[in-house]
């Protein structure tokens, strides 16, 4: 099968041609629909049936055209499949069901979630073209939430009315999987707001479904929008083997737009838990004018830690062992917790003790920003809150 090298070499005027709302309307979404990819056994079909009860099951034909079907361990396969480890509670590690990232705690509602001062994040959809195995917001994906937007146009009031926002991140789900006329909505009513620097739109689009890129009214509205405001797009890849030909493209096109586009990858086992793959992955997105820009410690969430997350002792060493091997541009990256009390820099280790620097803070706490914070390590150890406060 792995027909994604094929896609790669399909002309740009087909694949302009095509709907993305049709293609995107092919999404394998059932266990039957999956098995007509990948060979499943009965117990892997039981397993699978399990596990889509819960946590549902959507993906893209052009992603999943990117698997090995021979290779159960196929990076691409659990970044996109099910498996029955998401089924799994591991209690002893401090796995949460809530938000390890506190953002409830900062929403003000019409889907706005103001967790620093400078910044202000909009859940424009709860949909995503991809369920990605690995999700922080695991809990909500698929299902109705009330953390939509249901008034954008409120939003923005709210972000008119506080001066101190200096940019706007619309995200969700996958803004980028709205109406191109929803989203020309939606940048209309930040456009005039003067004390906005900045928008971005985060979206796993060009990773997972760079179709979507490919239609010329939504290149035309972001190449319009960046006359008046920067834009940029926070995307998301985490393996080499979803740096494609068609993602390139897709790339492409936005830069064409005027748009910057940032990575924000997850340390993830069994992905890309290698300094192989790390700097593979980090000079790939070079290769495609793609800025290395974050590396995510994987959150404590449940049914998502016992699969994926790396222990803070075993990821330290190897994000050093990479960087060593990356040029500069490359290594540019920082190694990141979301945490509750804001985000942190993992700069190192000296012996059993991690040292970690406060980038940002929640509202309140600004005099944290910046500060330094040590941490013991320990051999399972995979967030700030499994590791003991020490001096250093």
């Amino acid at each position: 099968m792995n027909s994604g090298a094929l896609e790669t070499d399909t002309s740009s005027n087909d694949r302009e041609g095509q709907s993305w709302q049709a293609e995107l309307s092919r999404n394998i979404v059932s266990v039957a629909e999956l098995e007509e990819y990948l060979p499943l056994t009965p117990e892997d079909r039981r397993d699978l049936e399990r596990v889509a009860a819960s946590h549902p099951l959507n993906i893209p034909r052009y992603y999943l055209d990117l698997i090995d079907p021979d290779d159960p361990g196929d990076p691409i396969r659990k970044l996109a499949v099910p498996t029955i480890d998401e089924l799994i509670l591991d209690g002893e590690m401090g796995e949460t069901t809530g938000d390890p990232y506190g953002d409830d705690k900062h929403d003000k509602g019409n889907g706005i979630l103001h967790k620093y001062p400078y910044t202000a994040l909009v859940v424009a959809t709860e949909y995503c073209s991809m369920y990605c195995r690995h999700c922080f917001r695991k809990r909500m994906v698929g299902l109705p939430n009330d953390q939509t937007v249901q008034n954008f146009r409120e939003a923005a009031k709210y972000i008119a009315a506080h001066s101190e926002i200096k940019n706007v991140v619309i995200s969700g789900g996958d803004p980028l999987l709205l109406t191109t006329d929803v989203l020309k909505s939606m940048l209309e009513e930040l456009r005039g707001i003067p004390h906005l620097n900045y928008v971005r739109i985060g979206s796993r689009a060009p990773v997972v479904f760079p179709m979507r890129l490919f239609e010329d009214e939504l290149i035309d509205l972001l190449a319009d929008f960046n006359r008046d405001k920067p834009l940029y797009i926070p995307t998301h890849f985490n393996h080499p083997k979803e740096i494609t030909g068609i993602a390139r493209e897709a790339v492409q096109r936005l830069h064409g737009a005027g748009v910057t586009i940032n990575n924000q990858a997850v340390l993830l086992r069994g992905v890309n838990d290698s300094v192989e793959t790390l700097t593979d992955l980090m000079d790939g997105l070079l290769r495609i004018g793609v800025n290395p820009y974050y590396l995510y410690q994987c959150m404590p969430v449940s049914r998502v830690r016992h699969q994926f997350q790396v222990p803070l002792k075993e990821g330290v060493d190897l994000v050093d062992e990479a960087r060593r091997k990356m040029d500069g541009y490359a290594k540019r990256f920082k190694f990141i917790i979301g945490h509750d009390i804001g985000k942190l820099e993992i700069c190192g280790r000296i012996d059993d003790k991690l040292l970690l620097k406060q980038l940002h803070a929640r509202p309140g706490y600004q005099e944290e920003s910046s500060r330094m914070l040590v941490r013991k390590l320990t051999d399972k150890g995979g967030w700030l809150d499994d590791l003991p406060e020490v001096g250093l």
